[in-house]
């Protein structure tokens, strides 16, 4: 039933788009926008929410970041060139490019803390510090559904709905801290539609960069799928179990998510 649905939500989208890549685009950045927004709702409710909901959330996004990367993004790119040198190269590139936002841009991680320039810590609140890191982990998440989209609209419609599963959980990481430091409700549900907006704005930058450069399209994919790889493997499972807290609960989230993502991708076939 869950599959049937999927499938003929794709079908739908691209038989009101015409198949139009862009319009396309455009549809699969405001749902990811739209679940994002609806995850930081939960701040709403935040107080009722215990301590660990936060690293489950994240770990069930590793997950689906993790599959996403292989299925979605890496092996195409290998298939679509004949030869994994442009992939390999594209890799690289996206672990150059967030490593390179990761020290440039400063951020607060919930449990590792403050990255970025140490001059820059005293002139940023900590709730951008917090707004800037989860940006910086959708940005290639944007990135890989523009990409993918340009491979294959259904499958890259696909990616586009299981991105947007986990990013109603992204919603509520940005959301819960801002408005427990905050105490307030507004700028937590602001905060975590902006982050939304930021990856919407890549879905369609993707999309219209490799529409035009189709031949480097291997090197998108790979780029997209090496971003994703850097930001799960290096910030957001170490953040997960920094704590040392309900690992059981956490590395069951991420399972969950890998296996949605692993789901949704088989319906292609």
């Amino acid at each position: 039933m869950f599959e049937n649905f999927i499938s003929n939500l794709a079908s739908y989208i691209l038989s009101i788009s015409g198949g139009n890549i862009i319009v396309v685009s455009i549809y699969a950045g405001l749902f990811v926008a739209l679940m994002t927004t609806l995850g930081a709702l939960v701040a709403i409710i935040a107080h009722k929410l215990p301590e660990w909901s936060v690293d489950i959330s994240l770990s069930f996004a590793a997950g689906v970041m993790i599959v996403a990367s292989f299925t979605s993004l890496i092996i195409p790119g290998i298939e679509l060139s004949g030869r994994f040198l442009p992939v390999g190269v594209g890799i690289f590139l996206g672990v150059l490019l967030i490593y390179a936002i990761d020290n440039l841009l400063p951020h607060e991680h919930l449990v590792k803390g403050y990255e970025g320039p140490r001059e820059l810590k005293e002139r940023l609140r900590t709730v951008w510090l917090i707004v800037f890191a989860v940006i910086i982990h959708n940005l290639p998440e944007g990135l890989a559904i523009g990409t993918s989209l340009v491979y294959n609209l259904k499958s890259g419609l696909v990616t586009a709905i299981a991105i947007g599963i986990q990013d109603f959980p992204e919603g509520t990481v940005v959301s819960l801290p801002l408005a427990s430091i905050q105490k307030k409700r507004l700028t937590p549900i602001a905060m975590g539609a902006l982050s939304g907006i930021a990856e919407m704005i890549m879905v369609v930058l993707g999309a219209l960069l490799f529409s035009f450069f189709h031949g480097l399209l291997p090197y998108g994919l790979g780029l997209a799928g090496g971003a994703m790889l850097y930001v799960t493997v290096k910030e957001m499972i170490p953040e997960i179990y920094k704590r040392e807290e309900n690992e059981k609960l956490v590395t069951l989230g991420f399972f969950l998510g890998f296996y949605v993502m692993l789901f949704l991708d088989s319906m292609l076939g």
